[in-house]
């Protein structure tokens, strides 16, 4: 006989929806560093520059492997390893509200961007130039010689 459970995959999915709770701010002690994260590698590896000056290769710790959801310019807690400078461990995430506090406590840079906080800058977009003829860039010719250059057998 099947084993009878509580409820159908409705009950199930209403687990995962946790109320948001306000945690304590966890600052770094000897041997952690805060970092941001650069690129995402896959495998539960991502590399992200220390606020120490160091670009480190880190490891996702098992207990934060598929719970915990880190992405690109995310603000991070390592852990350094005594054995291998070039290595870190992630110990903590930090949400936009901690980066914001830790910002204004002076734990982090003050000229560090958040990936969520930033508003689109008009600066930031791509600037084509516009292709011109010669002709174009003489300021002497007129529309009228412009026109009569022009003919169909030359397009």
């Amino acid at each position: 006989m099947p084993k009878k459970g509580k409820g159908g995959k409705n009950k199930r999915r209403g687990k995962n929806e946790a109320t948001e709770f306000k945690r304590e701010l966890t600052f770094k002690e000897d041997g952690q560093e805060y970092a941001q994260v650069l690129r995402m590698l896959g495998n539960g590896r991502l590399e992200a520059y220390c606020f120490d000056g160091v670009k480190r290769l880190c490891h996702i710790r098992g207990q934060m492997k598929r719970r915990v959801w880190i992405g690109m310019d995310d603000i991070v807690l390592v852990g350094l390893r005594d054995y291998q400078d070039s290595k870190a461990d992630i110990i903590l995430k930090y949400t936009p509200d901690e980066v914001r506090n830790l910002k204004s406590l002076g734990e982090l840079p003050e000229n560090l961007k958040v990936a969520e906080n930033q508003e689109e800058d008009p600066n930031d977009h791509i600037q084509f130039a516009r292709m011109t003829n010669v002709e174009e860039e003489d300021s002497d010719s007129s529309d009228e010689e412009r026109k009569s250059d022009l003919d169909i057998e030359n397009i």
